[in-house]
Formats: C-alpha cells, structure tokens, sequence
C-alpha cells in the first residue's frame, strides 16, 4: 500500500494530498486503494494523535476522518483541524448509528460524511465534492485578500497624489511670497533633525516630516492682502490670520489618515503655557513622550497638546523671526535665539529649544553639516 501511495505522489500527478485516519486497518487500505487509482496522494494514520501530527507535519488537502476511534475521537479531531488548519477539508466517515453525531460535525466544519460499510462510488463523489468546494473556497479567499490589498494600495496611491498635490500647492503659494519663500522646507529640515536629536522613531520623525511640508496649508484660506499687511494687523485680521490651523487640518482630513499628523497641524501655534491658538491647550506630559520632565508633576502645564507639534512651535517660529516679513525685517540669529530661550516654559517647551539651539551650534561650528537647525538654513 505503501508502495502505491509512494509512486502516486512520485509520478507528480497527484489531483491532492488526502489523510486516510481510522482505527480499521482494512478501512484505511480499501479507502486508499480507491482513491490512488482516482489519482490522489494517500497517507494513513491509525488514531487521532498520528494524525494531528501527521497534519502538522505536511500540507494535506483533505482529511478522511472516522468518528467512533479510541483514545481520541473523530469530533475532537475535527475541532482541532477546524481550529489550526481551517483550509484543510473533512469528510466524516461513521457507522449508520452515528449519523446524527456526523450531521452535528458538519456544523462544526466537516465538508461531507460517508456511512459504513463505504460505497467507494459515494466516496468518490463526495471527495470531488468537497475538493471543489475547498477549491471555491479558496480562490474566494484568494480574491478577496488580493481585492482589499488592490483597493488599500489604491487608495493609498490616491492620497499620495492628493497630498502631493496640495503640497506642491503649498510650495506654488510660498513661492509667490518673498516673504514665505522656502519656510515650510526650512521648517522641515529643522524639525527632522531635532526629531532624530531626540531620539525619536522613523515613524514619528516621518510624521514630524509631512507635518511640516503643509502645516500651514491652511494659509490657502486666508487672504493675501492680510498675510502681505505691511503694518500691524487689526484684532478681526489677526482672528483671521490664527484661522489658517483649523483650516489646514480641514483641508488635510479627508486625505491624511493619521491623527498625530492632523494634531501637529493644527497644534503649531499653540503655547506651552496653554494662551497659543487655536484650542489653548497646554503641554502634554513629557513623560508620555519618554522625555524627562522639563517642569514638576505639580505644574498646571503637564498636559495636553503633542511632542510633535511643540517641536513644530519651536522652528515655526524661529523661521519667522530670521525671514523678513511685511511688517518688520528679519531679526539676527542671535536675536533670535534669545528670543526662544525667553519663550522656555512660557511659549516653549524647554527641552525642544535645549536641543534645537544645540543642533543649531553644532551647525554653526560645521558649516558643511547638513543641518537647518541654524538660519543659515
């Protein structure tokens, strides 16, 4: 018998690979004489436990399976199957008495049952049966993960090409602006280093990434002739300047799908002691962020707004006060950087300007550094 089932499967035209499992020697040999000439691969095993392992050991397609065995029994075979190789098809083969109990394992998986004495004709319908019905099976399952993954990879092309579109938008705008010419690249470089300084994921840091490329995005929202004032901005002008945040996050939402990044967006212009805009949050916990603490536990400005768009406070506005504005001219870098260390704990997170100002030496001290932690970037 043996001997057969060896040369079946070396002949390489085996239809599938079949476990014969009963406890009846004569069963199991009767069963694969038949399905050998059908053109199946046949191995046998006595007892439930030979068989478990047998199906752990080789990928079978479909388990012939007796009910009434010792030790353990058809049923609990079944369930194991069921529950560790769902892609594997059973047939239950039972005596005229254990129909019932054969009908309950086709609810519990079971494809088919056959009744002893076997009709090797019924056996071998009810194999092709549910050899073709596995075989639906799963080429649905096959199309089905090949769909969601056709549909995510579009999907995720769709928003690329819209976020790049926006972002190209963004750079069109800037460029149109001598003032702003070039800021949120700037920005960018400046928040990638200081990300990497802290020690932060790739994920975070590219997230910190594409924040900065269209954090004020929502300037598309505000009118030119207010962001090109020359002189200081009424209190409507100014409300209307601080709208571009919430706008920005409007405008990214149906595309970004990531809330860390909208948060940044929207957060830059908050203030570490919770009187920035739009929202006046406070800081979030340093801690959350595997930042030692930069004020007590006791403090009222522990909570709330994120690492990422602290960081972003940080170089959104030092990139604002080197760059000439409508309203005033760009301010020196030593002016600048005494204005972040004024801002510690009040405007700014202390750490984040601690490490941007030490990038920002480090730069200074190496100009061939590629770094835009100083203005000269």
């Amino acid at each position: 018998m043996r001997l057969l089932c060896t040369q079946a499967m070396n002949k390489g035209n085996a239809k599938a690979n079949i476990l014969i499992v009963d406890d009846e020697s004569s069963v199991r040999g009767i069963i694969s004489r038949k399905l050998i000439q059908e053109g199946y691969y046949c191995d046998e095993a006595s007892d439930g436990d030979i068989a478990l392992k047998k199906v752990s050991d080789r990928d079978f397609d479909l388990v012939l399976l007796d009910i009434s065995m010792p030790l353990k029994s058809g049923t609990e075979v079944l369930q194991e199957v069921a529950s560790r190789y769902p892609d594997i098809a059973v047939i239950m083969v039972t005596a005229i008495s254990n129909v019932e109990t054969a009908i309950q394992s086709m609810k519990l998986g079971a494809y088919d049952y056959i009744i002893k004495p076997i009709d090797l004709n019924m056996l071998r319908l009810s194999v092709n049966r549910a050899l073709e019905k596995r075989r639906l099976v799963l080429e649905n399952k096959d199309y089905q993960l090949h769909l969601e993954k056709k549909v995510q990879e579009q999907t995720e092309k769709i928003r690329e090409s819209f976020f790049n579109s926006i972002m190209s938008l963004a750079i069109a705008l800037e460029a149109k602006d001598e003032y702003t010419r070039g800021h949120s690249e700037r920005v960018t470089s400046s928040a990638v280093v200081v990300a990497r300084e802290l020690g932060l994921s790739d994920e975070m840091i590219e997230k910190i990434r594409l924040a900065s490329l269209v954090h004020d995005i929502g300037k598309i929202g505000v009118e030119e002739s207010i962001l090109r004032k020359p002189g200081k901005l009424t209190e409507d002008e100014y409300r209307h300047v601080m709208a571009h945040c919430e706008i920005g996050e409007r405008i990214l939402h149906p595309i970004v799908d990531d809330e860390e990044i909208l948060e940044m967006v929207r957060h830059h212009h908050e203030r570490y002691d919770g009187t920035g805009y739009p929202d006046g949050l406070a800081a979030a916990d340093p801690n959350a962020d595997g930042m030692p603490p930069s004020e007590p536990a006791s403090s009222p400005v522990m909570k709330r707004f994120s690492l990422g768009a602290r960081l972003l406070a940080v170089i959104d506005a030092y990139d604002a006060m080197t760059s000439n504005r409508p309203y005033r001219k760009a301010l020196d870098i030593e002016t600048a950087r005494s204005e972040l260390e004024k801002g510690k704990g009040q405007q700014f997170d202390p750490k984040i300007v601690e490490v941007f100002l030490r990038v920002s030496n480090e730069a200074l001290a190496s100009p061939g550094k590629q770094s835009h932690a100083s203005k000269g970037a």
